[in-house]
């Protein structure tokens, strides 16, 4: 507990925002999706399957902007360790991490498309075939790994032990939604395949 004392300032509101933004976008993302699914509300309200994915999508879009966001207010407002923060090798790592997961999420939405990206699924706007190919190829969830990697790279080059616990925390987070993501997203496309 001393560790969070000395580097962690608790009463911090930007750290709590953070927090909540972190937990709070994909909770969003997928009881809406759900709910799309189950009862069409999205595509009916914006006249089309696609439609309604491009609203939610920029929806999704923008939490995701506010995260980021709510994420560098937060490690601007924490101790750092300058020790690090001044590192040349620090910052050679968290260059490389940024490049590596810059990489996973600019190539998930490159093989996705803006569908894909944004549950297209739950509005019935299924790929033709499972995504295998690079990120696929290494990760199952690149684009979750890759922005964790972006936010401990971010960690590294402000010198943040706040940010390693924010890391810790979206890392959880997104667990959280893949094991709820995936069962459902490998039952939408049962149904095709029953269907066909």
């Amino acid at each position: 507990m001393e560790f969070v004392s000395e580097w962690v300032v608790l009463d911090e509101p930007s750290l709590w925002v953070c927090v909540f933004s972190m937990a709070f976008a994909p909770l969003f993302w997928n009881v809406v999706a759900r709910l799309q699914f189950k009862t069409k509300f999205l595509s009916t309200l914006c006249g089309g399957a696609h439609n309604g994915c491009y609203v939610l999508g920029t929806a999704i879009f923008l939490l995701s902007l506010q995260r980021d966001w709510s994420f560098t207010a937060a490690l601007q407002t924490q101790p750092t360790v300058d020790a690090v923060a001044q590192s040349m090798i620090a910052q050679g790592v968290a260059i490389a991490m940024y490049v590596i997961g810059t990489t996973f999420v600019l190539t998930s939405f490159y093989q996705l498309g803006f569908t894909g990206t944004y549950l297209g699924d739950y509005f019935g706007i299924l790929m033709s075939e499972r995504v295998t190919s690079f990120p696929f190829s290494v990760l199952d969830n690149p684009m979750y790994v890759g922005a964790t990697i972006n936010f401990l790279a971010t960690s590294i080059w402000y010198g943040s032990p706040a940010g390693l616990l924010l890391c810790a925390w979206i890392y959880i987070v997104y667990m959280a939604a893949i094991a709820f993501e995936q069962p459902w997203t490998d039952f939408i496309y049962s149904q095709r395949e029953k269907s066909s």
